[in-house]
């Protein structure tokens, strides 16, 4: 599985039609010649490379830094690669921004004949979690978006805003399978800024995930009864047994203010809990695919298993090296002038030459099917005359 993150400042201003009708000859010409060339199979996992996304964004006349790159990359992708077009192409491109992610269901049962839509559907939730609730750096998703191929091979490219910083934070997960917990998803990683997350998806979480699953797994009286002592704790006040806290909290706040601070909606975190024991999951994918299982309960299950049994989570942000794509958007110019404006004879010549460079491709692949079929029907005259 190789999986990235690209964190970008948030912009405003759209694109203007006559540079997306560009984009979108650009972007299909790209597309196409690496499907001839290799298959869809390399197009889907080229689009989980954070790096080559963002290259291919920067060509096609988005700037290197806009949050709305990836709105446009998906938008110009799906205008060509659809569950329409899926039989064609071999790939297709689902879900989107905002409503058009909540309809990945919907299209998946139009590939139903295709491929394994169930599967497929249990890739984009569980992605979808491990996002938003088993990584907790403090940005909501708004774009969840599934690529898949002919083969059953995925790519998930999904985007959550930091509202307080004003970025945006792009994710990409691919895979064959469904994606695993138990190990670091997150390789090849980019992005500009680093701080600290509440990482259950990491490798040093191991001991972490399997107590907060011996914990659903046992008494939820105890459960609820920890959960309100690691409230007591968190808030400074003293515990059943008369004692003061022996967990100095403004020292830990310190580490990693976002995870420890008090529960908030303690009565839905219990009613979750007290569900969820009686499921009993056998893995950290089936407890984050529970119905109603969100970042706070998570967050609260994980100090439980932190201040009370002392098995501590990673606050490791998953960022692995800087990216700084910007050499690409000198191509074509950006759509906000920078490095210059976008200069309509570069596209079009660029344009030209993939559009003809995959009309000798298909050309070149008629012709060799039209040799393989004549070499076909020679080969059985052959073996005729011989019996």
């Amino acid at each position: 599985m190789v999986e990235g993150i690209a964190e970008l400042p948030l912009h405003d201003g759209r694109v203007p039609p006559w540079l997306m009708r560009y984009m979108k000859r650009l972007g299909r010409a790209i597309a196409e010649i690496i499907i001839d060339e290799y298959g869809p199979r390399e197009l889907v996992a080229r689009l989980a490379d954070p790096l080559w996304f963002q290259a291919f964004s920067n060509v096609i006349g988005m700037d290197w830094d806009s949050s709305g790159s990836t709105t446009v990359v998906v938008y110009v992708l799906k205008s060509f690669a659809n569950v329409e077009t899926f039989r064609d192409l071999g790939i297709a491109v689902l879900g989107g921004k905002g409503s058009d992610a909540r309809r990945v269901p919907q299209e998946l049962q139009i590939l139903g004949r295709y491929l394994d839509a169930q599967r497929l559907e249990l890739v984009s939730r569980l992605s979808a979690k491990i996002d938003s609730a088993g990584l907790q750096d403090g940005y909501e998703l708004y774009i969840h978006s599934l690529i898949v191929s002919e083969d059953g091979s995925w790519t998930v490219v999904q985007q959550g805003m930091n509202v307080e910083r004003l970025m945006a934070r792009r994710y990409h997960l691919h895979g064959e399978e469904l994606p695993r917990t138990s190990s670091d998803p997150h390789t090849g990683i980019a992005c500009n800024l680093r701080g600290v997350a509440l990482n259950m998806v990491d490798d040093s979480s191991e001991r972490c995930r399997k107590t907060v699953l011996d914990l659903v797994n046992d008494s939820p009286r105890a459960l609820i009864e920890d959960l309100r002592e690691v409230n007591r704790i968190l808030k400074g006040v003293r515990t059943l047994f008369g004692e003061a806290p022996r967990v100095k909290v403004d020292e830990l706040r310190k580490i990693n203010p976002r995870f420890y601070r008090p529960i908030i909606d303690t009565e839905r975190v219990e009613k979750i809990v007290k569900k969820l024991c009686e499921y009993r999951p056998k893995s950290f994918e089936e407890l984050l695919l529970f119905q109603g299982m969100g970042p706070e309960a998570i967050r609260a299950l994980a100090l439980v298993a932190d201040l009370i049994y002392g098995a501590k989570p990673s606050f490791r942000d998953p960022v692995t090296h800087a990216m700084d794509p910007f050499v690409y958007a000198y191509a074509h110019g950006g759509k906000d002038g920078v490095p210059y404006p976008v200069r309509r004879d570069l596209l079009e010549n660029t344009i030209s030459f993939l559009e003809n460079a995959v009309d000798r491709a298909r050309i070149d692949s008629e012709l060799r099917r039209q040799a393989l079929r004549r070499l076909a029907t020679f080969a059985r005259n052959v073996l005729s005359y011989l019996r």
